[in-house]
């Protein structure tokens, strides 16, 4: 059977997947229409990979699950390594990303290749790392951690949720993820996502 916590990071990894897939959405269709993107609505989706899989996400994974895993399943240590490794590459890369972005909006045209360059290198680096969580770390984590440990993860993982998984916002982000489902294209959000170029 599997445990909550597995099925909270699956949720959330495929939610984190859908926002970086429509962010390059976003940036095909403005090219398309020879548009610029909305600027506010990427801005609100850095911010949501900031807030939700940079800082609570890895943080269940890197202080919760691989500690124990290393405990009861030594043998994937340097993968675990590896993954925390990433995940404290991924808060360097997140804040160079947002310096692209506001490059981009102050700048304008002549820092879009630099900005969607750096975004697809962060998509690529993201859903390989995933990959890596879904098909190296939690088969063993199913096989080798006891009832108790699920139990306790299990606690954790549940005790704050990512709204983009279908569960309501705090008050505090409730702003920010409106604005996220109302402008960006699918497959997370209502429709497409730009202005007319300047």
């Amino acid at each position: 059977m599997t445990s909550i916590s597995v099925r909270v990071m699956h949720d959330e990894h495929q939610a984190l997947a859908a926002v970086l897939r429509s962010m390059s959405m976003m940036l095909t269709e403005a090219r398309r229409l020879q548009a610029l993107p909305d600027f506010a609505v990427l801005r609100a989706m850095l911010f949501y990979i900031d807030e939700f899989p940079q800082q609570l996400h890895h943080a269940r994974e890197s202080e919760l699950l691989f500690p124990r895993l290393r405990e009861k399943a030594p043998e994937i240590a340097p993968v675990l390594d590896r993954l925390d490794r990433e995940h404290a590459a991924g808060e360097t890369m997140i804040r160079e990303l947002g310096h692209a972005l506001l490059a981009f909006e102050m700048m304008g045209r002549s820092r879009w290749a630099a900005f969607e360059d750096r975004l697809e290198r962060y998509v690529r680096f993201y859903l390989a790392h995933m990959s890596t969580e879904e098909r190296e770390v939690l088969p063993v984590a199913q096989a080798r951690l006891s009832a108790q440990d699920w139990g306790e993860l299990d606690a954790a993982f549940t005790a704050r949720r990512d709204p983009l998984t279908g569960y309501e916002p705090e008050e505090d982000y409730r702003e920010v993820f409106r604005r996220i489902v109302d402008n960006a294209p699918a497959p997370i959000g209502l429709g497409p996502a730009m202005r007319k170029a300047a």
